[in-house]
Formats: structure tokens, C-alpha cells, sequence
């Protein structure tokens, strides 16, 4: 048996067809690609604000570890300050001495 060969040309009707399949299938590529090169674009820009924040975040961390550090010693030096033995150590230190005490200097030792 011989077989005849069968005649695979399309007909026009099936040609417009396969055409605005095609269109439609290059349409729909199109606002696919277009989609992921805006998504692209909008991840890599994000992610470089994200890490400007992150750096600017760390900076202003430690600049408030900084500033409590500072206002616990300052409040240290207040809490001292309030101590009248503390205070008549830094008035000696300055050369004033109540009405009874007798200051006594000390003669440097290679003298």
C-alpha cells in the first residue's frame, strides 16, 4: 500500500488565524518583558534607598548611644555635685578654704 501524501498547506482562513495568534502571543511578550525590566528597575532602585536608610539608621544608632553615654555621665557629675564633700574637694583644688581649716603646702620633693 502507498500512501498519498496529504496536502498540509494551510488555507487562508487558517493563516489569519495562526497570524493573530502570533500577535497576540508577541503582544503579550511584550507587556511581560516590559513589566519585569520596570519591576528590575524599581527592585535595584528600592534596595539603594533601603540601604542608604540602613546606613543613615546605624549612624543615628550611634549617635544616640553617644549622646546617653554623655547624659549618663553628666548626670553622675550633677549627682556628685550635690555632695558638699565633693564640692569642698574642688574649692581646695581651687585654693579656697573654709574660715577654720589651715591650708598646707606641700614643697615640691626635688627641692
Amino acid at each position: 500500500m502507498s500512501r498519498t501524501p496529504v496536502n498540509r498547506k494551510k488555507s487562508p482562513a487558517n493563516q489569519g488565524k495562526s497570524a493573530g495568534a502570533r500577535r497576540r502571543l508577541m503582544i503579550w511578550l511584550t507587556f511581560v518583558t516590559c513589566f519585569a525590566i520596570w519591576a528590575g528597575y524599581t527592585f535595584l532602585v528600592q534596595n539603594a534607598q533601603i540601604s542608604d536608610k540602613s546606613s543613615y539608621l546605624a549612624q543615628q544608632q550611634t549617635s544616640q548611644q553617644d549622646t546617653k553615654q554623655q547624659l549618663e555621665q553628666l548626670k553622675y557629675e550633677v549627682s556628685r555635685l550635690k555632695d558638699p564633700e565633693y564640692i569642698g574637694q574642688l574649692a581646695r583644688k581651687k585654693g579656697y578654704y573654709l574660715p577654720e581649716e589651715t591650708p598646707i603646702q606641700v614643697e615640691g620633693a626635688g627641692n
